[in-house]
């Protein structure tokens, strides 16, 4: 599987950016997809995941309220909906899969995803 993730930019604190990670290779509705964000100096962290199987999902506190998660299976793309951005947002953002199935606990650890896109950049202003 690869994913690649587009769809970062410059934004005004406040304002709204969607993230795409279109994956290809295979199918990802059997995939757990998850979405984590890395800022300077900082350990890469999780954002949200979603299980296709039960249409389950997962925010970081952070995030919570703000950011959504969706896919589009005829794309095989996910999307990060990310409104009322702050600058602590600013982060390189990775898009991530996975095939096996974890307790739920793991899919918030970076070892859970096996497949990863080589990161989006936003940047939000304040």
């Amino acid at each position: 599987v690869q994913l690649q993730a587009f769809g970062g930019g410059l934004v005004q604190a406040g304002g709204s950016l969607r993230l795409s990670c279109a994956a290809s290779g295979r199918t990802f509705i059997t995939y757990t997809m998850g979405w984590f964000r890395q800022a300077p100096g900082k350990e890469r962290e999780f954002v949200t995941y979603v299980r296709w199987k039960g249409g389950i999902t997962a925010y970081a506190d952070s995030v919570r309220g703000r950011f959504t998660i969706s896919g589009d299976n005829a794309k095989n793309t996910v999307y990060l909906q990310m409104n009322n951005l702050k600058p602590e947002d600013t982060a390189v953002y990775y898009c991530a899969a996975t095939g096996r199935n974890w307790n739920s606990g793991s899919y918030y650890r970076s070892y859970a995803y096996h497949y990863w896109g080589q990161g989006t950049l936003v940047t939000v202003s304040s």
